[in-house]
């Protein structure tokens, strides 16, 4: 049997990077708090791979610095000592010069929202909204065709509420990437 590690009280990010669970779960750190965070169910996995390829082949295309990660770590502003948030994709157009446990400069936050994780998956996504240099989020949802998307406007104010959508295309202006929205589902149940 596995002796599984015991969890400090208030964890600091570098407690966080240094610790091991001894349970082979990915966690996230929340407010000093390991959280874990369950394996990606099918249709969760297919969008993601779906975006990574789709993402990476637009960047590829372009010519651009940007590269998408697949759950990387984010730092948000508030209690960013205690904070390591996890999204299913980043991508950061910074320089890749050394191993980094938490991308730097992310200026596009995806995540995949399960009808099982929705509170806490919304409250990522607004600690998102205090990275400086995110310029959009996207959260797709798991259950059903839809997303949506949140904008800083050019003078760095976010939206009250997200733009949603159920049809028609996707546009993230962040990265110049455009693709019907029916598209990113081809693959999964939810395709009609």
């Amino acid at each position: 049997m596995v002796a599984l590690a015991k969890i400090p009280v208030r964890m600091s990010v570098e407690e966080f990077l240094n610790w091991d669970s001894g349970d082979f779960l990915n966690y996230e750190l929340v407010d000093g708090e390991p959280r874990a965070m369950a394996p990606a169910k099918r249709t969760h996995g297919t969008l993601q791979t779906t975006l990574v390829w789709l993402i990476t082949t637009h960047l590829r295309e372009r010519g651009s610095p940007c590269d998408v990660i697949t759950a990387p770590g984010v730092i948000p502003r508030l209690f960013p000592d205690h904070n390591m948030r996890v999204p299913d994709l980043g991508v950061t157009c910074s320089p890749y010069h050394e191993e980094q446990s938490a991308i730097p400069d992310p200026v596009l936050l995806i995540e995949i929202l399960s009808p099982s994780n929705q509170a806490k998956t919304w409250t990522n996504v607004w600690a998102y909204t205090t990275i400086q240099s995110v310029r959009e989020i996207l959260v797709l949802r798991s259950d059903r065709i839809a997303a949506e998307l949140l904008r800083r406007s050019s003078q760095g104010e976010w939206p009250e509420r997200p733009l949603a959508l159920t049809e028609g295309d996707l546009a993230l202006e962040s990265i110049g990437f455009r693709v019907p929205l029916a598209q990113l589902y081809a693959r999964t149940r939810l395709a009609g």
